[in-house]
């Protein structure tokens, strides 16, 4: 269980015994892969037999902060390193949550933090859909929810986005009159649209009796969009997620948040939850207490996403939607896996396929120069005349035993 909620010390006998049921038997119905965008990324290049890249690469196809950790978290890392031997007995699991609840406006009850957002994510898919209990997102959106839901054998209701790219609210809450979860990413991955407060707070009110709102808040520090976590505080039928792997720049040292009431966190409990590594608590303190993060950084990445935007327009090319988040998608006029294959060749490794959209790849936003690279060698590639190559299909194991293209368009 979430250490900053409950701890087995201060539960009954009993009440031990029957959480350690539930949570095998919960884990048990869970037994498959968390999947996360660093699995898709790998899952991609692993496909393609392209083993460790170039030193000289582009890295551009997993939503990704080139600018890592901040300064101050990078040294809350290195001064707790030497406890990094121990589990948490510092306190800092409570400390970061109290911290939290408090910037936003909520209480402690409210937040559960995760080794990164996926596993709440698969938690939550797997405690609110069933055989009878559907789960509703937009086409295209992350897929991780998707994938959990297959485990959950539950009935998955793809919605396409509207004409401006932002989710169709309406017709996802009514796709099925039993959801058990209506999923909104927001801004939204692989587009980085945004779908107004507004409409998601329609949905909040009018989506199916018992069912629950789950709003992705991965990116919304890179937009100017309102969030959602008021809502929170209201008691409402929702849970939010937001992840530390974004514009704090810590993917790779894993630090999520699940928000929502007390009850409904309890629902995600049953599921197996590693123990917060300290690394990723310490920073987490640390990059909320630098107050000059997230504009700086927000400016930062919108400046080069800006900057190649531009560039793709004059250059008569077609970027699709209006993004204000890390990551973009651009209408290739040609089969996508092309693209990405000749991109490749010049050592520029931009991201995945929407089965949706063929045609349409996404390009995740990285440093000035990480993108003066890629505009380069995408008007060479596009400049050539295409190709009609097949696109290589692999059945290499990932490291969790699944075939790679369980997760490949």
């Amino acid at each position: 269980m979430p250490q900053s909620r409950v701890t087995e010390s201060s539960a009954e006998p009993s009440a031990m015994a029957r959480r350690a049921f539930l949570r095998a038997a919960a884990f048990a119905a869970a037994a498959g892969p968390i999947v996360s965008e660093a699995t898709m990324a790998q899952a991609k290049l692993a496909s393609q037999s392209l083993g460790v890249l170039p030193p000289d690469a582009v890295i551009i196809n997993a939503n990704e902060n080139p600018l890592g950790p901040c300064k101050a978290a990078c040294e809350a890392i290195t001064k707790i390193l030497p406890l990094g031997g121990r589990y948490d007995r510092m306190g800092e699991l409570d400390a970061l949550t109290k911290e939290y609840a408090a910037l936003h406006g909520l209480k402690p009850e409210n937040i559960a933090f995760y080794a990164g957002s996926s596993e709440p994510l698969h938690y939550t898919t797997l405690a609110f859909t069933s055989p009878s209990k559907g789960l509703v997102m937009a086409d295209p959106s992350y897929e991780s929810a998707n994938a959990a839901a297959q485990i959950s054998k539950a009935t998955v209701h793809k919605v396409p986005l509207t004409p401006t790219f932002a989710h169709d609210v309406s017709k996802m809450v009514a796709a099925d009159p039993n959801a058990g979860l209506i999923y909104i990413v927001n801004p939204n991955n692989p587009t980085g649209t945004i779908t107004p407060r507004e409409e998601i707070l329609w949905a909040l009110e009018n989506k199916p009796k018992g069912s629950i709102l789950l709003v992705d808040e991965a990116y919304i520090h890179l937009s100017d969009e309102q969030h959602v976590l008021d809502q929170v505080a209201a008691g409402k039928d929702l849970i939010v997620l937001r992840t530390f792997s974004k514009i704090y720049g810590m993917a790779g040292i894993r630090c999520g948040v699940a928000i929502a009431r007390p009850d409904l966190l309890d629902k995600l409990t049953p599921y197996y939850q590693n123990a917060m590594p300290v690394t990723a608590l310490a920073a987490a303190r640390a990059s909320l207490a630098d107050k000059d993060l997230i504009p700086t950084r927000k400016k930062w990445i919108a400046d080069s996403r800006v900057e190649t935007l531009a560039f793709l327009k004059a250059n008569g090319f077609k970027p699709i939607g209006t993004s204000v988040s890390n990551c973009f998608m651009i209408d290739t006029g040609r089969p996508a896996h092309t693209v990405i294959a000749a991109m490749q060749k010049e050592k520029v490794y931009i991201g995945r396929i929407w089965p949706v959209w063929p045609n349409a790849v996404r390009i995740s936003v990285g440093s000035p120069e990480d993108m003066a690279k890629f505009r380069s060698a995408f008007k060479k590639v596009m400049d050539a005349p295409a190709t009609t190559a097949a696109e290589p299909r692999a059945v290499s194991r990932s490291p969790v035993g699944v075939p790679h293209d369980r997760f490949l368009s």
